[in-house]
């Protein structure tokens, strides 16, 4: 696929090219919690580097959309460190589930005979790959595309690209579960149970309660605010228990702070259980 055939970004994944605008800017700072070489590259192939849409006028929608660029930033450097802690505990297959422009395979140190598993629909995944073949990326552990809708029947796909459910797997689901409505996120908690065996990992990220109300009521048609659906349960960890895993809840203020780019804002209220997720299968 050529540039000029490379279909553009639309819908849904479409926002797996701002994100990937994100972490193309954090990789220039010098203080870069994670730095992610080819982000810059896919948020060009989709149109937003080196410009963007503008930053609104309204202050509150300006604040909003820092807002979201700032959790971007901490969940990628949250999730990373789970990966990292997953391998060293001897997991060595990865599913990224909606994973988008994620570049992990291609800018983490995963151990030998690591076999990271891309499951998404198959346009991201095209768009994808004609940019990776651009760049020349050369993946560091053994990557398998999976191109599947997630409303199907993707465990069936994922075994079928050599997904072994008896052994260990480090789950990812990193800016999905808000897309989905909730009984489609139950669904796919129950799938990722059933397909992973004791030591597993599962890094989440759920929408924190009351983030469609605040970010979503004005949102910009098609922005990624406008398509959120779902918010993080009232009890995220007894939620994941009921389905066998051992889970912690931190929140984006706490994990801000201990990475040294603490939220110069204060809480706007008493802060519950937080939207990043760790868990482990016992």
């Amino acid at each position: 696929m050529t540039d000029e055939q490379r279909v553009q970004p639309s819908g849904v994944w479409a926002t797996a090219v701002g994100v990937a605008r994100v972490r193309a800017l954090e990789t220039e700072r010098e203080n870069a919690l994670f730095r992610d070489p080819l982000a810059q590259a896919f948020a060009a192939a989709g149109g937003l580097w080196p410009s963007s849409p503008p930053l609104p006028d309204d202050e509150a929608a300006r604040r909003r959309r820092l807002a979201v660029s700032f959790s971007i930033i901490i969940r990628t450097k949250f999730l990373d460190d789970l990966l990292e802690q997953a391998c060293a505990s001897g997991v060595r297959q990865v599913v990224l589930l909606g994973a988008g422009m994620d570049s992990r395979a291609f800018r983490m140190d995963c151990p030998e005979g690591t076999r990271l598993f891309e499951v998404d629909t198959a346009a991201p995944l095209d768009f994808k790959a004609s940019v990776l073949r651009q760049e020349r990326a050369v993946a560091r552990c053994e990557r398998i595309a999976v191109p599947v809708d997630l409303r199907e029947d993707w465990p069936g796909a994922l075994t079928a690209a050599g997904h072994d459910p008896a052994l260990p797997t480090a789950w990812i689901a990193e800016g999905l579960l808000i897309y989905l409505p909730d009984d489609a996120v139950e669904l796919l908690l129950s799938r990722i149970s059933t397909q992973s065996t004791a030591g597993s990992w599962m890094g989440l990220t759920l929408g924190s309660r009351g983030v469609i109300e605040r970010f979503g009521a004005d949102a910009a048609p098609g922005s990624a605010a406008s398509m959120w659906i779902s918010e993080m349960l009232e009890d995220p960890v007894g939620w994941l228990a009921g389905h066998g895993w051992e889970a912690d809840s931190h929140t984006l203020r706490e994990r801000a702070a201990a990475y040294g780019r603490p939220m110069s804002s204060p809480p706007q209220s008493e802060e519950g259980p937080g939207g990043l997720i760790s868990a482990v299968r016992r």
